[in-house]
């Protein structure tokens, strides 16, 4: 007998669901991780006999949306739930300009549905050399945030001051002032097996190495993790300092005119691990 799918809201009541999915998949999630990506956006499940088979999420960010956290049970592919959880929960947001990491399974889809690659996004993982506190880096205090939040919209051309304001609370950030400005902050928290590091933003490669080098100093000796994009320059030096590279994935956009890898300033970015 085929089993009948049918489709909700996103709830915390499903996140014990997703949680099991994530794990099957052997993705890196806690449930406190997939319960961030819950606060800040909106998303879409697939339910068998109550079961969660397929979730997708949405969260917007000003004019930009990501997708993410698209995961279908083993035991569901090739029926096309995929597409049917990304549609529903894209419908939810009306934005110009879209966004996710794809995996190579997943890049057919994504193209059908309109979406070009802009970037790759190289994962890396393991625990750091040991670092020494280098001077120029601060740490961040709530009258930081609003310069925090306009340079990762310069750097990004997406409104994630919700974000940052959770991550400020959650996690620890760090910054490099030029006069009164802000010209690179890094913030540091928990998330999947260890620490992460993401967002980073840098107007120069220079500034984000100083900004990584002091977390990697201030981080738990344990797992760290790191994504950022082969064109942001930063992939060589974080082999250098033990965190060896593990995979990754596609950027890709759909809509919008300036994306990830040609943002209207260059900047040094490594990403906040949204999924």
């Amino acid at each position: 007998m085929t089993d009948t799918i049918t489709f909700d809201a996103f709830t915390p009541a499903h996140l014990d669901g997703a949680l099991r999915l994530s794990r099957e998949a052997v993705w890196p999630h806690r449930r406190e991780d997939w319960h961030l990506l819950l606060r800040l956006g909106r998303g879409v499940v697939a339910l068998s006999r109550g079961a969660v088979v397929g979730t997708a999420l949405a969260t917007r960010f000003g004019a930009v949306a990501m997708a993410n956290m698209i995961i279908v049970d083993a035991r569901m592919r090739g029926r096309g739930l995929g597409r049917q959880l990304l549609t529903r929960a894209m419908d939810w947001v009306d934005v110009p300009e879209w966004r996710l990491t794809a995996t190579n399974d997943g890049l057919p889809l994504y193209e059908k549905l309109g979406f070009i690659a802009t970037d790759r996004v190289l994962q890396h993982q393991g625990l750091p050399v040991a670092h020494v506190l280098s001077g120029g880096v601060d740490w961040a205090s709530a009258a930081d945030r609003p310069a925090i939040q306009a340079l990762d919209r310069q750097a990004t051309g997406a409104n994630r001051a919700a974000l940052i304001t959770i991550l400020m609370h959650e996690g620890r950030m760090a910054l490099v002032r030029k006069g009164a400005g802000v010209v690179g902050y890094a913030c540091l928290r928990r998330f999947g097996r260890g620490e992460v590091v993401g967002p980073v933003v840098a107007e120069t490669v220079e500034t984000a190495h100083l900004l990584l080098g002091f977390l990697f100093a201030q981080a738990p000796r344990g797992f760290l993790r790191v994504d950022t994009t082969e064109s942001a320059g930063l992939a060589p030096w974080l082999t250098a300092q033990g965190l060896r590279p593990v995979g990754g994935g596609i950027s890709m956009q759909r809509g919008g005119t300036t994306t990830l890898a040609n943002p209207v300033r260059r900047f040094a970015l490594a990403a906040q691990a949204l999924g």
